[in-house]
């Protein structure tokens, strides 16, 4: 990631629940798990929602270009990505 990537990211503000509410179901029900869940790779999300990981990767991309999730490595397994909701109240 570039200095100017992550200057973007850091400045970019939080997204809120109205976000959410213009994206697919699929998206939608996403945000719903990971709001009961704390964190979750991408896997457990599939896991609990019952959507294929193909699906499951479509919703975080854009519950990321909302930026309403929070994503980063996991320290057990650096091949994986924890996710968690982040949504401004």
């Amino acid at each position: 990631m570039s200095a100017s990537e992550r200057f973007r990211q850091e400045t970019t503000e939080r997204g809120t629940w109205d976000d959410v509410r213009d994206l697919p179901p699929s998206a939608k029900l996403v945000a719903k798990v990971l709001e009961y869940n704390d964190t979750m790779t991408q896997q457990q999300i599939a896991d609990e929602t019952l959507l294929p990981s193909r699906t499951v990767r479509y919703a975080l991309n854009r519950l990321d270009e909302e930026n309403v999730i929070d994503s980063r490595f996991s320290f057990s397994d650096a091949r994986k990505r924890l996710y968690s909701l982040d949504v401004r109240s």
